[in-house]
C-alpha cells in the first residue's frame, strides 16, 4: 500500500475504489448491518487514502481539502456508506496534528500512513444536550457506552469524547482491540446502513497518558476543525446527489418508456419528452450547483489552512462549508426523490433498489439541522454575528 503524495494519485485512488466498490453497493445496501462489509472496508484501508491529511512535517504528503473533498465526492457516488467510514478518521487526524504530542502524532500518523483508520465514539444518547456525556475517565480508565460510532467496528484504534476527573471534555484514543472495549453491529436504520455504526461499550478501559487530549480546549480557540470534517459529510451529500443523477439518465436512456401522454405529443422515447427534459436539466444544474459550491468551500479551506489566523478567518472557512452542506443536503434528498418521478414507476421495481439514494440521503442528511446553517450565515452577513465556535459548523 502507497499513500498517493498529490492530487493527481490520489484522485487516482478513489478513482480505483469507487471501481471496487461500486458493483457491491446495492448488496451492502440490503445486508445492512447483518452482514459486516468487511471486504469492502478492506479496500478502503488498503487504498491509502487514510493517510492523505498527514501533515508533511510528520511524514505524510498534507495534501489539502480539495483532494480530500473530491476524493470522498467519488467514493460517495459509488458507495456513500463506505465514503462515511472514515469521515471521523480524518477529523482525528486533524485534532491530533494541532493538540496532539510529539510522541502521540509519531505513533498514530505512523500507523495511519500504514493503513491503520482511526474509528469514533463521540456521540451519546440521553441527558438534555449533545454535550450532556455520561462516559468518563477516572484514574485512566475510561468507562461509558457511545452510539453512532461510525468506522469503529472495523477500525484500529477508536477515539472517544468523555469527561476527565474535574468534568473537562477529553478525547481519549484506545485501541480497538483492547480489553473492555466491544462493538456491536446493531446500527439499524433506513440508509447509509453499511456504515455499520452501532453500539461502542468502554469498561474500564486502560488509557495511556499520551493518548488523551484536551478535546476542550480544541473549541476554546478560533478552529477550522468543525469545518473540514463538515466538509466530508458535504461530499458524501454530494457524491450521492450526483448518484441520483447518474442513475436518473442511465434509466432514462436504457430503461424507461415515454409516458402515455408523451406518446400523443410526439415522444417516441422517455427522453423525447419535454418535460423529462426540462426536470433532468433542472436537476443536473442544481447537482452542479453543489458540486461548485463543494469545490468553492475547500478552496477556502485551503486558503486559511488547518490553524485559522483568527476568529474572522475561522468563520469564513465555517460558513463557506455551511452554504455547501446545507445545499448539497437539500439536493441530495431531491435528487433520490426526482430519479422516479422521471423514471416512472418501473424505476421502483426493488431489483434496481434505487431508492437507496433517496434512503441514504435522507439518513445521512439529518446528522445535523441545515436549518441552522442558514441562519448563521444570515446572521453573519445582516448582523456581523460570528458563527458559533463548535464541531458542527
Amino acid at each position: 500500500m502507497a499513500v498517493p503524495q498529490n492530487h493527481e494519485e490520489a484522485i487516482t485512488a478513489a478513482r480505483r475504489l469507487a471501481e471496487v466498490l461500486e458493483p457491491g453497493a446495492i448488496r451492502r445496501d440490503r445486508d445492512g448491518a447483518t452482514v459486516v462489509p468487511v471486504e469492502a472496508v478492506a479496500a478502503l484501508d488498503a487504498s491509502g487514502l487514510l493517510g492523505i491529511t498527514v501533515p508533511r512535517s510528520e511524514g505524510g504528503p498534507g495534501l489539502g481539502m480539495g483532494t480530500l473533498a473530491e476524493a470522498i465526492r467519488i467514493i460517495a457516488a459509488a458507495d456513500p456508506a463506505i465514503a462515511q467510514v472514515p469521515q471521523g478518521h480524518f477529523l482525528i487526524v486533524d485534532v491530533l496534528a494541532v493538540h496532539g504530542t510529539a510522541e502521540t502524532r509519531k505513533r498514530i500518523f505512523g500507523e495511519v500512513l500504514a493503513g491503520r483508520r482511526i474509528g469514533n465514539a463521540l456521540a451519546e444518547r440521553g441527558g438534555k444536550h449533545a454535550q450532556d456525556l455520561r462516559t468518563a475517565i477516572s484514574d485512566g480508565r475510561l468507562d461509558g457506552v457511545k452510539y453512532y460510532t461510525t468506522g469503529a467496528l472495523t477500525s484500529a484504534w477508536i477515539a472517544v469524547s468523555a469527561l476527565d476527573e474535574n468534568g473537562r471534555l477529553v478525547l481519549a484514543i484506545v485501541p480497538r482491540d483492547a480489553e473492555g472495549v466491544s462493538v456491536d453491529s446493531d446500527w439499524d436504520t433506513v440508509g447509509q446502513r453499511a456504515t455499520i455504526s452501532g453500539t461502542a461499550t468502554f469498561r474500564s478501559v486502560p488509557v495511556e497518558p499520551g493518548m488523551r487530549i484536551d478535546y476542550a480546549h480544541a473549541y476554546e480557540v478560533p478552529q477550522q476543525l468543525g469545518a473540514r470534517a463538515q466538509l466530508v459529510h458535504t461530499a458524501i451529500e454530494v457524491g450521492i446527489a450526483g448518484a441520483a443523477q447518474r442513475d436518473a439518465r442511465w434509466y432514462l436512456r436504457d430503461k424507461a418508456r415515454p409516458s402515455t401522454e408523451a406518446i400523443r405529443h410526439g415522444a417516441a422515447a422517455a427522453v423525447d419528452d419535454p418535460h423529462v427534459r426540462y426536470r433532468y436539466g433542472r436537476l443536473a444544474s442544481r447537482v452542479r450547483a453543489a458540486e461548485a459550491l463543494l469545490e468553492s468551500a475547500a478552496r477556502t479551506l485551503d486558503g486559511i489552512g488547518l490553524v485559522p489566523a483568527d476568529a474572522e478567518a475561522a468563520a469564513r472557512g465555517s460558513l463557506a462549508v455551511a452554504a455547501a452542506k446545507a445545499f448539497a443536503s437539500e439536493i441530495a434528498v431531491e435528487a433520490g426523490s426526482e430519479l422516479f418521478a422521471l423514471c416512472g414507476t418501473s424505476s421502483a421495481a426493488a431489483k434496481y433498489d434505487l431508492d437507496r439514494h433517496w434512503r441514504n440521503a435522507r439518513t445521512h442528511s439529518v446528522h445535523d439541522p441545515v436549518d441552522w446553517k442558514y441562519a448563521h450565515i444570515a446572521a453573519y452577513d445582516l448582523a456581523d454575528q460570528l458563527p458559533p465556535n463548535h464541531g458542527q459548523l
